[in-house]
C-alpha cells in the first residue's frame, strides 16, 4: 500500500487534484497513499514552494528521487496520511514502471555509492588553486600579468567549488544526509560565500519542475527574457512585454552572463538570509570574506581586494550561466503538464558529449539528463547509467539529445533568437 499508516478512506485521484494550489487544503500522493501537507509544507526542509508544486499531484517519483533515508521520512508521513487511492487507480503506466525498474537496476549496480577519493581530490584541487592564486601575487607582485593569472586561478577555483557544493547539496557524496549538509555549508559558505539554505530552496524547485513556467525559478525571468515557444506567443498576442524581446539574443550577452552572479545572486542571496535570519549561512559568509581580505588586503588593499572579488564573480558568472543553461534553455519550456518523472525530465534537459575536459569544465553537468533523473547519484557514475537511459528513451519514443559543447552554447543563443521572434510576430500579428 505504500508509506506510512493508512486511513481506510478511499480518495480518488480527482479528489486529490481538487486539493492543489488553489485549495486551502493541500494534498498529494506518495506511493498510492494520500497525504495532507497543509501544515507540514511550512516545515518542509526543501521549502514550502517545493512541496506546493506537487500538491494535487502524484509526488511518488519526486519523493523517491530526492530522499536518501526514506525510512526516516516515513515517520513524518505517518501522521499526515488521510487515505489511499482506490485499487483501480493504483496502476502504474508502462513508462513509470520502467523508470522504477531502471532505478532498481542502478541501485543493484552500486551507482548510488560514491567514491570519496574522487570528492577529496576535487576539494584538494580547489584548495590548491586558491593557494596558487595567492602565491602568484605574493611572489610576483601586483603587476598586470600576475594579477590576471591570480584572477583566473581564483575564478577556476570558484567555478569548481560551485560544482562541488552542488554535489553535497544533492546529498550525492555521503550516505548520511547530515554529512552532506555539513560539507555543503562549508563549501558553498566558507569557499563561495553563498547560502546553502537559499540554494536548496531555489535549486530543488528547478529539479522538481524543470523548465516549468511559474515553478522553475531558472526560467521565470519574463522581465528580461521570454523563453520557449508558448509564452512568447501568449505575451505577444496580448501585446505584453517589458523588453524588446526580438533582440534578447543580443542583449543576453550584456544582461545575462555578466550580471547573474555579480548582481542578481548577491541581491537574492543576501535578501534571503537576512529576511529569514539564517545565521549559520551568514556566519559562513563572514568566514569566506575574512579569509579573502586577510589573504589579499596586504597585497591589494581593501578596495583592491573587493574589486578583484567582483572581477572573479564576473568571470565565474559567464562560466556558470553558459554551462547551466546550455542544457535547458533550448529545450521545452511550458506550464506544468503533470507528466511522469522520466518524460518531464527528458523534455527539459539535454546532454553534452563526454570528454575529460567536458566532465571537468561542467562538473559532469554534461550528463544533465542522468543528473535530473537521479539527482542523488554521484556524478562520476552518470556515464555508467547513460546507455540504459538512452535505451529507455528509444523504447518509449523520447528523444535523447546530446551535442558538442560549442553547439550547446550556440543553441542557447539560437533559442533566445527564436523565442524573441515568436513574440515579435505575435505582437505585430504577423503570419
Amino acid at each position: 500500500m505504500g508509506l506510512g499508516n493508512r486511513s481506510n478512506r478511499e480518495i480518488t485521484l480527482e479528489e486529490v487534484q481538487q486539493h492543489g494550489k488553489l485549495s486551502l487544503k493541500k494534498w498529494l500522493i506518495i506511493d498510492n497513499s494520500v497525504y495532507d501537507v497543509t501544515e507540514w509544507q511550512n516545515r518542509h526542509p526543501g521549502g514550502r514552494r517545493l512541496l506546493a508544486h506537487h500538491t494535487g499531484q502524484d509526488a511518488t517519483e519526486a519523493f523517491t528521487a530526492f530522499h536518501l533515508d526514506k525510512q526516516l521520512v516515513t515517520k513524518y508521513l505517518k501522521a499526515l496520511c488521510v487515505g489511499h487511492l482506490p485499487a483501480e487507480q493504483q496502476k502504474q503506466s508502462p513508462i513509470v514502471k520502467d523508470m522504477h525498474e531502471l532505478r532498481q537496476q542502478a541501485e543493484e549496480m552500486g551507482l548510488f555509492e560514491s567514491k570519496l577519493w574522487f570528492y577529496a581530490a576535487h576539494l584538494s584541487h580547489i584548495i590548491v588553486l586558491d593557494i596558487l592564486a595567492w602565491l602568484c601575487m605574493w611572489w610576483y607582485g601586483i603587476g598586470w600579468l600576475p594579477y590576471i593569472i591570480t584572477t583566473l586561478l581564483l575564478t577556476t577555483a570558484q567555478a569548481q567549488a560551485g560544482w562541488l557544493q552542488h554535489d553535497f547539496g544533492h546529498l550525492s557524496v555521503f550516505q548520511k544526509s547530515r554529512w552532506n549538509h555539513w560539507f555543503h555549508y562549508f563549501v558553498i559558505g566558507g569557499i563561495k560565500a553563498a547560502s546553502a539554505h537559499w540554494w536548496n530552496y531555489r535549486h530543488f524547485q528547478h529539479h522538481a519542475k524543470p523548465n516549468m513556467v511559474a515553478k522553475d525559478p531558472d526560467v521565470d525571468m519574463p522581465y528580461l527574457f521570454l523563453l520557449g515557444d508558448k509564452l512568447p506567443k501568449i505575451w505577444g498576442a496580448k501585446q505584453k512585454g517589458f523588453m524588446p524581446y526580438n533582440y534578447q539574443a543580443k542583449y543576453f550577452f550584456f544582461l545575462g552572463p555578466p550580471l547573474v552572479l555579480p548582481v542578481l545572486f548577491h541581491i537574492v542571496n543576501i535578501t534571503y538570509v537576512f529576511k529569514r535570519k539564517v545565521w549559520t549561512d551568514i556566519a559562513w559568509t563572514v568566514v569566506y570574506f575574512t579569509r579573502l581580505f586577510w589573504m589579499f588586503t596586504p597585497l591589494l588593499g581593501a578596495w583592491g581586494t573587493f574589486w578583484m572579488y567582483m572581477l572573479v564573480r564576473l568571470l565565474e558568472s559567464h562560466w556558470f550561466v553558459w554551462v547551466t543553461q546550455m542544457s535547458h534553455i533550448p529545450m521545452t519550456i511550458d506550464k506544468d503538464q503533470d507528466k511522469d518523472w522520466f518524460t518531464s525530465q527528458l523534455q527539459a534537459t539535454c546532454n553534452v558529449r563526454q570528454s575529460a575536459f567536458n566532465d571537468w569544465f561542467t562538473g559532469h553537468l554534461n550528463f544533465q539528463i542522468e543528473h535530473h533523473l537521479f539527482p542523488t547519484m554521484p556524478r562520476h557514475n552518470f556515464w555508467k547509467i547513460a546507455p540504459y537511459v538512452e535505451k529507455m528513451c528509444s523504447k518509449h519514443g523520447i528523444e535523447y539529445q546530446q551535442k558538442g559543447l560549442l553547439t550547446a552554447f550556440a543553441d542557447v543563443v539560437r533559442s533566445l533568437e527564436h523565442s524573441g521572434q515568436l513574440w515579435y510576430e505575435a505582437y505585430h500579428e504577423m503570419p
